[in-house]
């Protein structure tokens, strides 16, 4: 937990200002004027870093992405509209029709239904592993594949995967690396780990609220004699790191997604969610620390728990070695049939239904009958989703009151 506390004071230094308006501004505009032709010349063509259009960024986005940045000890950051806009930007700034992905881990239902359905309509093929099957990951690699893809944390699996082997695979392949890190901001910091890429939803846990819809991507440094970049499986990475330098990831995902495909983050919703960061390592200790305690006494009160903290769980040794005993706020549990599911989420005075998670508040939801309502029935088997899962989420309430509320229900 050092990195909390290292960047509880990193986040509110980058956030304020020691001279003038402390909190941010909201620089509320759709465009920005250049003032002169020559510097409307030197903004588009990146010799001027100033406004260009807010399709393309503001300076309250910009803030946003600074403090990103600096979280993941990155290179730059690009903030978007939701946490699937920058999925979808990172992969389609790098893939062409014909090309292949792997993905790997439970998979949120978005992403999964991104890459088996949207990304397949543009000739993208995609080839889902579980987190355990490095050799199948291995054997699966060819010319054609582009991106390997995994989550942090199962959602709503709970699997963990083996991030560091996952990526090192990547390395060794030279073959770009996206991590979803959507639920362990901050503990989990893959770019250190060695990948390319870093993605969020900080409509989560990093903005916590519920009041912000947005997403992130920050990208690693790209170098000069860039191994990966210039081995000939990408191509055109090669006019941007001419151009760009260092910040070539960047401009590549700006100029061949940002900029077409327009998931530009709204000015306020970089806003609040700057305001969310500040408090982010404070909330990561509360929901940390309530889970643990609360899934302990579930289980020992036996219901059916799926979290990696307890001791039976398949991925528990990864949990402590690799995650340093945080994964964000989900575990499950399991009811067997919708009707004792739907009894139980009704019967709680704490849970809100709904489908969002990392909130202050605890949350719960029934999978197969929402997020995963249309998706086939060997889908929802490879996700892990039956018929009496509910998924929670848990909030900053008193431990104690959220155990007495979910035995309650349960009874």
């Amino acid at each position: 937990m050092e990195n909390l506390e290292k960047f509880a004071t990193q986040v509110v230094q980058l956030t304020g200002s020691k001279e003038g308006a402390v909190s941010p501004a909201i620089v509320q505009s759709a465009a920005f004027a250049y003032g002169n032709s020559e510097t409307g010349e030197n903004i588009f063509n990146a010799k001027v870093k100033k406004p260009l259009y807010a399709r393309m960024g503001n300076p309250t986005n910009t803030k946003l992405e600074t403090i990103l940045t600096s979280m993941d000890e990155g290179c730059g950051a690009i903030v978007t509209s939701s946490g699937m806009g920058a999925i979808s930007m990172a992969v389609m700034s790098i893939v062409n029709s014909g090309d292949e992905i792997i993905s790997i881990g439970g998979l949120f239902g978005g992403t999964y239904s991104f890459f088996s359905e949207t990304a397949s309509r543009f000739g993208v093929k995609t080839r889902f592993f579980d987190v355990d099957q490095i050799e199948d990951i291995e054997n699966a690699v060819n010319g054609k594949t582009k991106i390997i893809f995994v989550e942090s944390v199962g959602n709503p699996s709970m699997s963990l995967a083996d991030i560091p082997a996952i990526l090192d695979l990547a390395n060794k392949h030279n073959i770009i690396s996206i991590v979803d890190n959507t639920l362990t901001p901050v503990t989990l910091q893959p770019l250190k780990l060695g990948a390319d890429i870093c993605v969020y939803s900080t409509t989560k846990i990093i903005a916590g609220n519920a009041s912000a819809l947005g997403g992130a991507a920050v990208f690693r440094e790209a170098l000069q004699n860039d191994e990966k970049l210039l081995g000939g499986r990408y191509p055109f990475y090669k006019k941007f790191i001419d151009k760009a330098k260092a910040s070539a990831m960047v401009m590549a995902a700006k100029k061949r997604a940002l900029r077409d495909f327009g998931m530009s983050a709204s000015a306020f919703s970089s806003y609040l969610t700057i305001l969310g960061l500040e408090t982010l390592p404070l909330r990561i200790e509360r929901i940390n620390s309530n889970i643990t305690k609360i899934v302990k006494a579930l289980d020992k009160a036996g219901l059916k728990i799926n979290h990696p903290s307890l001791p039976g769980h398949k991925h528990h040794k990864r949990y402590k070695d690799i995650y340093h005993s945080v994964t964000g706020s989900l575990f499950t549990i399991e009811f067997e049939t919708k009707q004792k599911a739907f009894e139980f989420l009704d019967n709680s005075k704490l849970i809100t239904i709904t489908a969002n998670v990392s909130d202050s508040r605890t949350l719960g939801l029934h999978m197969a009958s929402t997020i995963y309502s249309d998706f086939t029935e060997k889908e929802k088997e490879f996700l892990g989703i039956t018929k009496g899962l509910v998924r929670i989420s848990i909030g900053q309430e008193n431990p104690d009151e959220i155990i007495n509320d979910i035995l309650q229900a349960v009874r």
